[in-house]
């Protein structure tokens, strides 16, 4: 999800990491509160002081945020999920979980801590602002930061999925109905009901005057509208493949290629020929390379006959093996995080089939059509299939 993060620090055993984007966010912060917040609530300071409070202000937040996302992490550990590692951008901050809460309990106080955390540091703050003694500048500061922080638990609580109200709301309607992906399609209804809300206050505002802040209300309300049915569409392709595995959805007896045939007869009598772009190169029944239409581009057209598969195939990329034993859930999730568009299967050595992604979706779309995937644990409580990434969002 964030291709340009940079570790910071582990913190009880997670990873913490900033991607580019907060930088941004971090910026607009600095520049809003040194020009507008403390020159109106303090006046007649130095404006290197005002820079000096926004830059800790927004040090504070960037704390907030992420001891908001170590409770998310802590509260799952303790549950036995495994976590990603923390990571801020624009919009917040994400606990990257690697699969999905296991039932409805866990999913409840997964979803509560982060807001707990956030109203204990309000709580911690606002007593500083009243207890410290000394100058008005501590006040205002740790004033600023408790309000900060109740807003970012009160925002979070809306009961629209995947905020966590929404995953509150979700693991009440799970246990209700025993049905998580039934549950996670009214969260998720509830969650593009607020994006609509919050992109349309939005939009007014900014058409009212009332700038920045009316644009930055929009843009929260497209990000929880796209975060909200990806999510939905996650679980979706989750629950199409749970309990099957590549064997079961490969493409058999695949069409091969050997190393001293020429691109001309690959190109005519295979590609063509099967309507196919990805094909395996086998030697004396062992595979020794790959090759696809991008290779074959490379080479001109007037030599397809001269040269020969070997000449042109590339070694084989061993994240493009795999074996039947694999779930279909890890292979789609391979698929969608790699360059390659096909895998290759592979059992003791030998090649018996090749998985795309039209194999997948093309499985996918058939239960989908026929009412949802039917399993054995959904007769009663259901449990969450596995997920690559199951992101706990806090937004600012």
């Amino acid at each position: 999800m964030f291709g340009q993060s940079i570790k910071l620090f582990d913190l009880f055993g997670f990873e913490i990491r900033i991607d580019a984007s907060w930088f941004l966010i971090a910026a607009l912060i600095v520049w809003s509160l040194s020009s507008g917040y403390f020159p109106q609530t303090l006046p007649g300071l130095a404006q290197m002081t005002y820079v000096a409070l926004a830059l800790i202000a927004m040090l504070g937040l960037f704390g907030s945020l992420i001891l908001h996302e170590v409770a998310h992490s802590l509260v799952a550990r303790h549950y036995g999920l495994a976590i990603g590692g923390i990571t801020l951008f624009l919009f917040g901050g994400v606990a990257e979980l690697t699969e999905e809460p296991k039932n409805p309990a866990s999913e409840f106080w997964i979803a509560l801590a982060g807001p707990a955390m956030s109203i204990t540091l309000a709580l911690v703050f606002w007593l500083g602002a009243v207890a410290i003694p000394g100058p008005a500048v501590f006040p205002v500061l740790l004033g600023y930061l408790a309000a900060v922080n109740l807003m970012l638990a009160l925002f979070n609580m809306l009961p629209a999925f995947p905020l966590d109200g929404g995953r509150v709301l979700r693991a009440w309607l799970w246990q209700r109905s025993g049905d998580l992906l039934a549950a996670t399609a009214k969260a998720s209804g509830a969650g593009v009901i607020l994006a609509i809300a919050l992109m349309g206050l939005g939009v007014f505002s900014t058409m009212s005057g009332g700038g920045i802040g009316g644009l930055w209300l929009a843009l929260i309300g497209f990000f929880v509208l796209t975060a909200s049915r990806g999510a939905y569409q996650q679980l979706l392709l989750n629950d199409g493949l749970r309990g099957r595995q590549v064997g079961d959805l490969m493409t058999t007896n695949p069409h091969i290629a050997r190393p001293d045939m020429c691109v001309a007869d690959l190109v005519d009598q295979v590609m063509l020929a099967h309507a196919i772009s990805f094909v395996p190169v086998i030697a004396d029944g062992q595979l020794v390379g790959q090759i696809d239409t991008r290779l074959v581009q490379t080479i001109p057209r007037a030599d397809w006959a001269k040269r020969d598969v070997a000449s042109v195939m590339v070694p084989v990329d061993l994240d493009c093996v795999i074996s039947p034993q694999m779930t279909a859930q890890d292979a789609l999730a391979r698929l969608v995080a790699g360059p390659a568009r096909k895998l290759i299967v592979v059992d003791r050595g030998v090649v018996c089939g090749v998985l795309s992604l039209r194999d997948l979706l093309g499985h996918i779309a058939v239960v989908q059509a026929l009412g949802g995937a039917r399993h054995p644990d959904r007769a009663g409580k259901a449990t969450a299939p596995p997920a690559r990434k199951q992101m706990f969002r806090s937004q600012p």
